[in-house]
């Protein structure tokens, strides 16, 4: 075999050198700043591909195993997409009516309630204070009744206008599950493809940054679905035991959108409470059974369920959760709310990345140069 160690280096091989720092940067920022344009023109569209895409990557360590016992790909994503569609129409067959039922009719009397409660109010408070003082409370009143029956009115007119929002609904039910099962048939090719497409000076990083962001989103969202699946049942449960009107919708509502720290506790509860607060007025014990149920569900979010389900070595803060879901869900709408928390998990752990880096580096050392 002919030796070639000896042989001159060709002349654009002598010419090759390393591509700058800043150059890298300059190409990378412009990438994601292409791409973060494209997501927001396209905002509209995207929402069944991005979860198409979800349901795809967490319902692929499944049909993996499956595909090991011997299942071929195509049978084993079939019948994951075939079971996950039947869980959620059965879900909706069962719940779906009791929780439109029980919303449309709290969304119809909410204006009524307030005007009740205005006028109880107004009543409790007629003999103490000052005419003056009575007055202002009464111009409050009624400023923030009228605000509620203005808003109302545009809500219900904007929620019943036009077919686009039953569109939209089919559309999304018929594109997520086809864009999940071709997914699914093809993750292992996808990712060959993208890991083929990574810089080769920095793949060994790459893949282990991956594998960082991976394991943070499988074990925040999977543990949080199940912790959101659980409030919600308890809630629902506790609440309608408790005899509280429209205790099955606030409790799913509560436990639902439990997932951003603090934000599903706070809205079910001032909710739960103030119909609560209405509802049992002059049985104070009704009233703190409704506070007790939410102060123990947080006892069991917060010291229970998220420790041993979500565990706390994902390192994201609540804070910067809820930043995430306003600031995404401002940008992109929905799909930005729905796709915030596995950004935020990423944007974490490449933050963590830099910081040590960082803090690996000269400049921060103070030695002489920027890097070790």
């Amino acid at each position: 075999m002919q030796d070639f160690t000896d042989d001159p280096p060709k002349p654009h091989a002598a010419r090759r050198r390393k591509l700058p720092l800043w150059h890298q940067l300059v190409y990378w920022a412009a990438v994601l700043a292409a791409f973060l344009g494209l997501m927001w023109l396209l905002s509209g569209i995207l929402l069944p591909f991005l979860v198409g895409i979800g349901v795809a990557y967490f319902l692929d360590p499944v049909v993996q195993r499956l595909n090991r016992w011997g299942t071929p790909r195509i049978l084993a994503a079939a019948l994951m997409i075939v079971l996950l569609m039947g869980g959620i129409i059965l879900l909706l067959v069962l719940l779906l009516p009791m929780l439109l039922t029980e919303g449309a009719a709290l969304w119809r009397e909410l204006p009524g309630l307030f005007e009740q409660a205005k006028s109880t109010l107004a009543r409790q408070l007629d003999e103490p204070g000052t005419a003056e003082e009575d007055s202002a409370f009464q111009q409050m009143l009624g400023n923030a009744g009228e605000a509620l029956r203005e808003n109302y009115q545009t809500l219900v007119a904007g929620l019943f206008h036009g077919v686009s929002g039953l569109v939209r609904f089919v559309v999304f039910w018929v594109i997520m599950p086809v864009v999940a099962f071709y997914l699914l048939i093809d993750w292992p090719r996808v990712v060959r493809n993208v890991d083929e497409l990574l810089p080769r000076e920095h793949a060994v990083t790459i893949r282990r940054l991956a594998g960082d962001i991976d394991a943070v989103i499988a074990g925040f969202v999977r543990g949080q679905v199940i912790v959101c699946g659980l409030l919600a049942a308890y809630y629902s449960v506790g609440l309608t035991l408790a005899g509280l009107n429209y205790g099955l919708f606030i409790g799913v509502v509560a436990g639902l959108i439990s997932f951003i720290p603090y934000i599903g506790a706070f809205i079910g509860g001032s909710l739960a409470i103030g119909l609560a607060l209405y509802q049992f007025w002059g049985e104070p014990w009704l009233i703190g059974i409704v506070v007790t149920i939410f102060l123990i569900g947080q006892f069991l979010e917060s010291q229970v369920l998220v420790p041993k389900l979500v565990g706390r070595s994902v390192n994201l803060h609540p804070v910067w959760l809820i930043f995430s879901v306003m600031a995404l869900g401002t940008l992109f709408g929905l799909a930005g709310a729905i796709v915030a928390v596995p950004v935020a998990a990423a944007l974490g752990v490449l933050i963590r990345f830099g910081v040590a880096r960082y803090q690996e580096s000269a400049l921060y050392r103070g030695e002489t140069g920027l890097y070790k």
